[in-house]
């Protein structure tokens, strides 16, 4: 209806319980269509899913058009069950594992924080070749956005292309001529095929916290849209594990330092536990559902465009000898959905948020400083201005 405010949208980031990573490669279309309708049931109208960048592209001058294919079903499946699907390329960095193909690999030593894993198998003795300043590793990722774009161009289900999760925990470009060019470059690969299609970046957290030179302000000047994701377990900073203002206060940061370009959150939640649980990294499934409706209201409240929640379902207890969940094991139980496909509460509690429209955008006048200032420290500036927000959020 003309003057009818736009949707926020409420969506989920997508692995299947049964495979997780290993998705692609043990493909199920009936398993694809019975969770894409679970979600559609629950409320939600949109999910981010991801290509790891080994199935789709084995070799650094050739995509596997059998999984492009596969992709186009999804996006067929998406459709019928009524919702949108957001495609993350170079796939790439998920769950606290570096996933890469062989080629895309130099000599070079372990990181120190996240495992590479290539064929099934975490490696040793090298390093991501870097494709900010690598050409031929960017030129292949031009490769990939180019025909998976053309596979999907003027597909009804077809959100936004996302060029990459979190991509500063596998490689960072060394400076900011080298983040804008590569934007451009893949920018570019995508408009050959598809000239309508949104495009984002996948930035996190860490993205605020240290200037890696891709980040909201190099993000807004080539995408459509900026996004971000947040979990207070893994800020230092926050108030606690279900701190629920930590999230719409990254929103807002995000918003800011992008020069108002719209947000959409795509990554936030929590691992959780039936019951009481030593692990502090976990909290009850209760306390999570009611941190999810406090995030959704607050993202609502700060003008995103929607949110996102990580993610679909926990991991089959079978996945959890292998890398990520061995050495992760809050990675474990994200889900809305158990493994077993029961619902915990907070699928409850996004069907309660369903179907809301979008706000305006508040005012920021708690931020104190200029974002040219923010960057000089912003390890120092993000938590004291998070204490501003605080402070001055009214009862």
């Amino acid at each position: 209806m003309p003057g009818e405010a736009a949707p926020f949208r409420l969506g989920v980031n997508y692995w299947p319980a049964r495979t997780a990573m290993g998705w692609w490669p043990r493909f199920d279309t009936g398993e694809v269509g019975r969770d894409f309708r679970l979600i559609g049931q629950a409320g939600m109208d949109s999910v981010r899913l991801f290509l790891r960048w080994e199935d789709f592209q084995p070799v650094a001058g050739r995509v596997d058009h059998d999984m492009l294919r596969r992709l186009v079903v999804v996006a067929d499946t998406a459709a019928r069950a009524g919702v949108g699907i957001m495609p993350t390329l170079f796939t790439g960095h998920m769950s606290g594992v570096n996933w890469l193909p062989a080629w895309a690999l130099g000599p070079g030593t372990r990181d120190q924080r996240f495992r590479t894993v290539t064929a099934g198998k975490v490696v040793e003795g090298t390093a991501p070749r870097n494709w900010f300043t690598d050409p031929e590793v960017a030129a292949a990722q031009a490769l990939l956005a180019t025909e998976a774009a053309s596979a999907l161009a003027g597909h009804p289900a077809l959100l936004a292309w996302d060029l990459g999760n979190e991509n500063s925990n596998v490689v960072r470009a060394p400076s900011l001529g080298s983040a804008q060019r590569w934007l451009a470059t893949m920018t570019s690969a995508i408009r050959r095929a598809d000239a309508a299609a949104p495009i984002t970046i996948g930035l996190h957290m860490e993205d605020l916290e240290e200037d890696r030179h891709l980040g909201p302000r190099e993000a807004a000047e080539a995408c459509n849209f900026l996004t971000m994701h947040g979990y207070p377990i893994y800020a230092r900073w926050a108030r606690g594990a279900t701190d629920e203002l930590l999230v719409p206060f990254l929103a807002r940061i995000t918003r800011w330092l992008g020069g108002g370009k719209d947000v959409w959150f795509t990554e936030f939640g929590l691992p959780t536990a039936a019951d009481d649980n030593a692990d502090p990294m976990l909290v009850g499934e209760n306390a999570a559902a009611r941190y999810t409706g406090a995030v959704l209201d607050g993202l609502r409240e700060a003008g995103c465009i929607g949110a996102m929640l990580w993610c679909f379902a926990d991991y089959d207890a079978a996945l959890w000898s292998q890398p990520p969940l061995d050495e992760a094991a809050h990675e474990r139980s994200f889900g809305l959905w158990r493994a077993n496909g029961s619902p915990k509460p907070v699928a409850a509690e996004i069907t309660a948020h369903a179907g809301q429209p979008r706000l305006a955008p508040p005012g920021d006048d708690w931020i104190d400083i200029d974002a040219d200032a923010y960057w000089e420290q912003p390890g120092v500036e993000l938590p004291r201005l998070y204490g501003r927000y605080v402070h001055h959020r009214p009862p």
